[in-house]
C-alpha cells in the first residue's frame, strides 16, 4: 500500500495535469505553477511532514511571490523553509517567466511576509518543526500564480467565474485527498475564501472536520497588521484547536 505522502504526491502530479494549459484571459499574461517547477523542494516537504494523519490540517489560497513561487512550499517564505524546516533544493525557471517576477529559488532575497508571519509564529509556539508537524500540515488550495502584464498579482477570488470551474474541480478534488488521507479533527481557513473551500469540499465529500478561520498574514490586510500572530492564537485558542 503507498503511503501518505506518497498518495498525496500522486495527488499533485494528478492536479498538475488538471491545471497544465488551462486557459486564462487578459489581464492574466503569465501563470506560474511551482509545484512543477520546484518540485524537487515541494516533494522534500510532503516526504518529510505529510506522512502521518494529522489533527489540523490549515488551507492556504495559493502561492505569493516570494514565498511558495520560489520554494514550492506553503508560505514559503525562505528562511522559514531553509533554516527552520531544514529544506532546500534546485528550482528551474518556469516557462515564460514574468521579466518583473524573476524565479530564483532559494537565492530570492525578497520576503514572504505572509509566510514570515505564519511560519514566525508556529515556530516561536513549537519550537522545532518535527513538533509542529506532529499534528498539523499546511496545504495550499491552488498552486497557481496568476500575474498581469504589469506584474500584478491576481488572487483566484479576482478571476472570472468560468475560468474558475476547471481549476476548482481540480483543486477541491486535491483538497479532498488532505481530508481523506489525514482524517483531521479541525480544517482552518487561512482567510475567508479558503474557509469557504474547506466547507465547499467537506460538504459535498462527506467529510466532518470541525470548520474554523484564522486572518490571512498578508500585508494588504489592515487588521493583519495590528498584531496578526496575536489574532490568530486567540482565534485558535477560541476555536478549541490549541490550548491557552
Amino acid at each position: 500500500m503507498p503511503s501518505i505522502a506518497e498518495e498525496i504526491l500522486a495527488a499533485a502530479t494528478q492536479l498538475n495535469r488538471n491545471l497544465r494549459g488551462l486557459p486564462f484571459s487578459e489581464p492574466t499574461a503569465f501563470v506560474y505553477n511551482p509545484l512543477e517547477y520546484a518540485s524537487a523542494s515541494h516533494e522534500l516537504y510532503v516526504r518529510r511532514f505529510a506522512d502521518s494523519k494529522k489533527r489540523v490540517l490549515l488551507l492556504g489560497m495559493n502561492p505569493g511571490p516570494w514565498g511558495m513561487a520560489q520554494t514550492g512550499v506553503p508560505f514559503g517564505e525562505i528562511p522559514a523553509v531553509r533554516d527552520w524546516m531544514g529544506i532546500s533544493a534546485p528550482v528551474v525557471k518556469p516557462n515564460p517567466e514574468h521579466p518583473k517576477r524573476p524565479i530564483e529559488g532559494f537565492d530570492c532575497a525578497k520576503s514572504e511576509v505572509s509566510g514570515r508571519r505564519l511560519w514566525g509564529l508556529f515556530a516561536e509556539r513549537f519550537g522545532s518543526p518535527e513538533t509542529f508537524f506532529e499534528e498539523h500540515y499546511v496545504v495550499n488550495y491552488c498552486p497557481l500564480v496568476w500575474m498581469e502584464e504589469s506584474g500584478k498579482n491576481r488572487t483566484p477570488d479576482k478571476l472570472p467565474a468560468a475560468e474558475m470551474e476547471p481549476v476548482t474541480a481540480a483543486c477541491d478534488e486535491y483538497v479532498s485527498t488532505f481530508l481523506r488521507l489525514f482524517e483531521p479533527e479541525f480544517a482552518i481557513g487561512v482567510g475567508a475564501f479558503a474557509e469557504a473551500c474547506l466547507k465547499r469540499i467537506a460538504g459535498e465529500g462527506g467529510f466532518s472536520p470541525k470548520i474554523g478561520r484564522i486572518l490571512h498574514p498578508s500585508p494588504a490586510s489592515p487588521a493583519a497588521n495590528r498584531g496578526w500572530a496575536e489574532a490568530a492564537t486567540k482565534r485558535l485558542v477560541e476555536q478549541g484547536v490549541w490550548e491557552s
